[in-house]
Parts: structure tokens; C-alpha cells; sequence
């Protein structure tokens, strides 16, 4: 497969790539923050809005069934998506971040005690490492962070013997959103099933770009967004196992969670409308069935095998130029490369590249524990997706060389 055959192809689905940024063309390197929508997704949230809209479940009306149908055939797209057992596993959450609150405040905090560990890894978006900080605040659980060797990946042997009979939760990132590679989390599962420890796995930069099978990673809880997968903003789902779901209380109250209501007491209903509560973000939802159907028709084989090889690509280039430091391992990767350039700060890299026309992200990304680790305040993080290609690394590394020779003549 070729990179410059296939990608383009792609592109052309993408309306907003279209265009010119402080007169030239828009090269976007953000995917990791938020991807952009193909018009197929466009299409499917306006003919919702414009055809079908009304609230879903309680209305008997024409329009508010072909609501409700569209509303539950995108979670049934979900389940089937990343390999759910049933669509009654699949909660749909604002995203990632209230995904993980979800498990940690209804899960976690009934379940763990004083003794009990949290295990982590330095590597986690604050999505991922704060939730279970104010679980230990609130529980007396401990915090246990995970070792990592000196390129930033996952020190498994010595992991394990992290994971034992005191720890309750395991919660890994599947892929970190700075240093880009795919941890290592079936033999770290395994490992914590076996002190009968729950999983959570953040998934918000692997499902944009791999097959996902939950059954087969067996964990307990999996969680990801929509936008960060061609579909909309405000969007995301929790995966839970039907065991735990269906244990677990609801932490928000209002309508349509209800199955009954007095004066004085009410009752739940079943997972997974107990945890979906008032109005949900029913466009929201049928974008990400489309970005589902989008990716499909794609194929997630042929989209991983594209990402794969173009980070590897733009890993070896961005690493070639002089003065310039790359972050996390050269194999294994998938979507993104981080990186300094000498001691120019992050930022003023980013505000040079968006001069060129060139969206990246810079700062600590969401990860400052990783910064700390990494001994650097924030880091330039170029990040791709289906709709780039070899050109755009080649953009991204002339505007890294310009930027250098700017910020050496300033200097002088």
C-alpha cells in the first residue's frame, strides 16, 4: 500500500482541509487532539437536525421513533465496532474524560478502601490519573505508578510484580498521547484478573487508529471519543462489562434514567439508560455511528497499517534534522510524533508552523507528570491521520528547518 496512492483519496472526503491558512494550504498535524469530519458525518448530523430531530425514547410520534432508531442503532454500531458483547455495554458519555469520571466515581469509590492500590502509569492524560487521585483522597486507596524504561515504554517485568493481591484498579492508557507508541496490556490484564483487579483502559488515541476487540483485551472497562475518530465533538463512550454495569449506581439524576419515582425514593433503570440521564446528545451520537460507517468502509486494517507506517516515516525524518529531540520509542508507534527543537520553547515552534500554514499542538498535553519524567517543560506534538501523507511530514520538516534559521538569526 501506498502511501501517496491511498491517502489522498481520503483526503478529498475531508471539506475543511480544503483551504489555506495565512496563505498556505492547510496542513493539519492535530488529529491527537481532535480529527477532522468527513462529509459523510457532516451529512448524517444535518439530515438528523433537518429531517428526524426530536427527543428520543419518550415520544410515540413519527419523529421522535426515527429519532430513537437512529439513537440506538448508533450504539448498536459502537458495540459492534469494538467487539462489545451486547449494546446494553455501551454507555454514551460526553467523552473520554466523563467516561473515566463515570467508572471512577460510581466504580471505584464504592469498591476501594484504605490498603487498597490504584495502579497508573507516569504516562497518563490527567483524564486518566486525576479521577483516581481524588478516588485515593476520598477512599484512603493508594496510588501505585508503574516503572518505565528509558525510552518511555512500559517496563513489563517489573510491572508485574507492581500488580498484586492489594490492588483494585488498573488503569492504562492503550496509547500515549505523547510519546506515541501501543502499550503493552494483555499480559498487564492478565496479571490483574488474577488478583481479581478491575481493568479501565483509556482508548481515546488507539480506537481512531487500530481494530479494537474488548473481549479479546478483556477488560473491564474501555473508554474513547468521537471526535477524535471523524466524529463530532461532545461524544464519547464508555464500554463496561454487563457485570459491573449493572452493579454500578448512577452518578447523575434526572429524567429518562428513572424507572420509577415518589415523594421520597426512585429507582434506576437498567445500564445502560441509568447512566444517561436528561437529553442526550442524540446528534452527537448519530455523527459517531457515520465516523463508525466512515471508518468501516475504509477499513481498520488498511487505516492502521497507513498510520503505522507514516509515523515511522515521520519519526526517521523529524529525528534527522539537527538539534532536534524526539520522544518515546522508534518502533511500535502509531499516529504521532513529539519532539523539541534545541531550546526553542514549544510554543513559539507551534506559532511559527501555524505562520506556514501548519496546525501542531505544544505544551504538556494534558500529561505534565510525563513532562516532569521526560525532564521538559512541553513538547511539540504532530500527530496524522487517514488524510495525511508523505507530503505533509515533508512540509512539517522544511517549516522545522525554517524555524531554526529564524530563531538562530533572532538570537544573534
Amino acid at each position: 500500500m501506498s502511501l501517496r496512492t491511498v491517502s489522498p483519496t481520503w483526503k478529498a472526503d475531508f471539506p475543511i482541509l480544503h483551504q489555506h491558512i495565512h496563505g498556505h494550504p492547510l496542513t493539519y498535524l492535530d488529529s491527537a487532539a481532535s480529527s477532522q469530519k468527513p462529509q459523510a458525518v457532516l451529512e448524517a448530523m444535518r439530515y438528523y437536525e433537518t429531517h428526524d430531530h426530536a427527543n428520543v425514547h419518550r415520544g410515540v410520534h413519527t419523529l421522535g421513533t426515527r429519532a430513537t432508531d437512529a439513537y440506538e442503532g448508533a450504539r448498536a454500531k459502537v458495540a459492534q465496532f469494538i467487539g462489545a458483547k451486547t449494546a446494553e455495554e455501551i454507555v454514551f458519555t460526553r467523552g473520554t474524560t466523563t467516561a473515566l469520571n463515570l467508572v471512577a466515581s460510581s466504580y471505584a469509590r464504592a469498591t476501594c478502601r484504605e490498603g487498597d492500590h490504584i495502579v497508573l502509569t507516569p504516562m497518563e492524560h490527567h483524564a486518566n490519573l486525576i479521577p483516581w487521585q481524588q478516588v485515593c483522597h476520598a477512599t484512603g486507596a493508594t496510588l501505585v505508578y508503574l516503572p518505565l524504561c528509558e525510552d518511555g515504554t512500559i517496563d513489563v517485568a517489573h510491572a508485574m510484580t507492581q500488580i498484586t493481591a492489594q490492588t483494585k484498579v488498573l488503569a492504562l492508557s492503550h496509547v500515549s498521547n505523547v510519546l506515541g507508541m501501543v502499550n503493552p496490556l494483555e499480559p498487564l490484564i492478565a496479571q490483574a484478573h488474577r488478583y481479581g483487579a478491575v481493568v479501565v483502559v483509556d482508548g481515546a488515541q488507539s480506537t481512531p487508529h487500530q481494530r479494537i476487540d474488548v473481549q479479546q483485551l478483556d477488560c473491564d472497562f474501555f473508554a474513547f471519543s468521537g471526535h477524535k475518530m471523524c466524529g463530532p465533538t461532545g461524544i464519547g463512550v464508555l464500554y463496561g462489562k454487563a457485570k459491573w454495569l449493572h452493579h454500578m449506581n448512577p452518578i447523575e439524576f434526572g429524567g429518562e434514567m428513572i424507572d420509577h419515582v415518589d415523594l421520597y425514593t426512585a429507582t434506576w433503570k437498567d445500564a445502560p439508560l441509568r447512566f444517561e440521564p436528561g437529553t442526550p446528545m442524540i446528534a452527537g451520537a448519530i455523527g459517531l455511528g457515520a465516523a463508525i460507517d466512515y471508518l468501516q468502509a475504509i477499513g481498520m486494517d488498511a487505516l492502521s497499517a497507513h498510520d503505522r507506517q507514516l509515523s515511522a516515516y515521520a519519526y526517521d525524518v523529524i529525528r534527522a534534522i539537527p538539534d532536534v529531540t524526539v520522544y518515546g520509542p522508534s518502533t511500535g508507534r502509531t499516529g504521532l510524533v513529539t519532539f523539541n527543537v534545541g531550546d526553542i520553547h514549544p510554543h513559539d515552534i507551534a506559532t511559527f508552523l501555524d505562520a506556514q500554514g501548519i496546525a501542531v499542538r505544544a505544551g504538556h498535553h494534558c500529561a505534565q507528570p510525563l513532562m516532569q519524567w521526560l525532564r521538559v517543560p512541553a513538547t511539540v506534538r504532530a500527530s496524522f491521520y487517514l488524510y495525511n501523507d508523505e507530503e505533509d511530514v515533508h512540509t512539517l520538516e522544511k517549516a522545522l528547518i525554517r524555524a531554526k534559521e529564524y530563531f538562530h538569526h533572532a538570537a544573534r
